[in-house]
């Protein structure tokens, strides 16, 4: 995330901010521009931004702001929708009867929107599915009150991604970790994993680049109920570590895959954070972890997959030991093999071949 200042009085802001607390401004996040903007509304009903051309048609507040507080992002005069290109994407939203599900649906938001922000930044393709269509759509459920009924599966499927609503209870999300053994388990995690299997879809499948995927993921047509089975009876096999991200990622091709994705998101993210606010690392030794303030991944001029795994490492070193020192657990509690970077560098290398095929199409 990068670091946004108040476009009117140049106060630093966050991404989920909603007004400035100097100038009093509302503030929006400008989809089309990708930054943070101080809005003022005129005479129309309609809200501009000082970063607008000056004959710009201006914004209207997506209806999840407008009426709900639950968004900070605008739709653009010109599009017919009244909801912003991440609210639009929802299919289902939790009752909001009880404050416990209003509180719920903001946290879900707040993470979609972060993992927006970066899918938008890669250029990659996010459009919403409608009537069956291809695209993406979210279902945000809960589990049924009726003690018989099933339990709500967070997942994927061919382009719905289904998450359920408890894991936005830190309580309930800490349970699950501690029971299925994970040393990471997030709603922007889910995001970043769920969204991995769309994309999947999208460019891999069908496409050039399924043997190399093969080659390093292995084979996607093996039985994935028989692979679920296995996974939760016996669990990840010895010596994992050697080859895989996580122990979910032993599963199935698909899963391995995706916990890639999941983590090559993670790496742009805060890798565009710590170059954002100017972060290096200059150790007292030489032989310590060392860092330049990172390229932004963001940038499309920046395709340089060695710099920014080494800047990684370096990042992630630093991050678990502050957290360490604040008795904290390790904000990265994970080890990149060789074989895990050769899937994430190869992630990389598909994200970079796709934005160029979009800049050679506009």
């Amino acid at each position: 995330m990068k670091t946004f200042h108040c476009s009117h009085c140049q106060n630093l802001i966050f991404f989920e901010n909603v007004r400035c607390l100097n100038c009093g401004h509302a503030l929006a996040f400008l989809p089309d521009l990708r930054v943070m903007g101080a809005l003022t509304q005129r005479a129309d009903g309609r809200w501009r931004s000082e970063l607008d051309a000056p004959n710009s048609r201006g914004y209207r507040l997506c209806a999840n702001y407008d009426l709900i507080s639950v968004c900070n992002w605008v739709v653009t005069a010109d599009e017919c929708s009244d909801f912003c290109c991440s609210c639009r994407l929802n299919k289902i939203i939790p009752g909001l009867a009880s404050e416990r599900n209003r509180l719920a649906w903001f946290r879900l938001e707040v993470a979609k929107r972060r993992m927006l922000y970066t899918l938008i930044g890669l250029s990659l393709p996010v459009v919403p599915k409608n009537n069956g269509s291809a695209g993406l759509a979210f279902e945000f459920l809960e589990d049924s009150r009726d003690g018989d009924a099933k339990r709500v599966l967070t997942g994927h499927d061919n382009g719905l991604i289904t998450i359920n609503i408890a894991e936005a209870d830190d309580v309930h999300r800490e349970k699950e970790r501690t029971l299925h053994r994970e040393p990471y388990r997030t709603l922007l995690g889910h995001f970043r994993h769920e969204i991995g299997h769309y994309f999947w879809d999208n460019l891999i499948a069908g496409s050039t680049h399924q043997a190399a995927y093969r080659e390093l993921f292995g084979d996607e047509t093996a039985d994935y109920q028989q692979a679920l089975d296995r996974h939760y009876r016996t669990g990840p096999p010895a010596g994992w570590e050697k080859n895989f991200i996580s122990a979910y990622a032993t599963m199935h091709p698909w899963e391995d895959w995706a916990e890639s994705w999941a983590h090559y998101l993670h790496m742009v993210d805060a890798l565009e954070t710590a170059g954002a606010a100017g972060l290096a690392l200059r150790p007292k030794r030489i032989d310590e972890p060392s860092m330049h303030p990172p390229p932004d991944p963001l940038n499309p001029q920046f395709r340089d997959f060695e710099v920014m795994i080494e800047s990684w490492l370096s990042l992630t070193y630093v991050l678990n030991n502050l957290n360490r020192g604040l008795g904290l657990p390790d904000s990265y509690p994970f080890i990149l093999s060789p074989a895990a970077i050769r899937k994430l560098r190869f992630i990389h290398t598909i994200i970079d071949q796709h934005r160029g095929a979009q800049r050679g199409s506009a």
